[in-house]
């Protein structure tokens, strides 16, 4: 069920940028799959902590591979594809190896990890994928409004994900101890 989640997660995301308008707050420009990108690293979490690190990276290769194909389904183009590929791989690397490295309880894993997680994809996505420098979309002066947009969602998602997973550890701790 975690991995499906996490996979799903990640075409639903896909889907979602494709289909809707990004939101505009102010100054950030927030595309809608945003909300579930801070998602899916939580459930790649939760799915290295039932399978390991070593086939974690299998599954990150798979949805790599199935983040891919819908994007080129989706009309994206070539630059998108390989931006959203790339960042893909760093972010969900980076992601992994934290988790894997902290000695904390998995909230705050989750919780650091992630704030890393997509700080990268965020930073990595816009830069490579839709500033001039890929395929236009931003000019350079929207660039650290639509990096910071993405971030404050994503920490946000990966903050609310914390304290749920705060709770349940310590729910199911004092359930055991009556």
């Amino acid at each position: 069920m975690r991995i499906l989640l996490y996979l799903v997660s990640i075409v639903t995301a896909n889907v979602i940028t494709a289909a809707f308008a990004p939101l505009v707050m102010g100054i950030f420009i927030v595309p809608m799959g945003t909300f579930l990108i801070g998602a899916t690293f939580i459930f790649r979490d939760l799915v290295q902590n039932k399978y390991g690190r070593k086939k974690t990276y299998m599954f990150i290769g798979l949805a790599l591979l199935l983040s891919a194909v819908v994007s080129s389904i989706l009309g994206d183009t070539l630059i998108i594809v390989l931006a959203s590929a790339v960042t893909f791989a760093i972010a969900e690397t980076t992601d992994t190896e934290i988790y894997t490295r902290l000695k904390l309880p998995m909230s705050l894993r989750v919780l650091y990890s992630g704030i890393v997680g997509g700080i990268l994809d965020s930073a990595i996505f816009v830069v490579l994928g839709l500033s001039p420098l890929g395929a236009n979309f931003l000019p350079w002066e929207a660039v650290p409004a639509a990096i910071l947009g993405q971030v404050i969602v994503k920490t946000i998602i990966q903050g609310i994900a914390a304290l749920i997973i705060h709770q349940t550890n310590n729910m199911s701790k004092n359930t055991v101890a009556h």
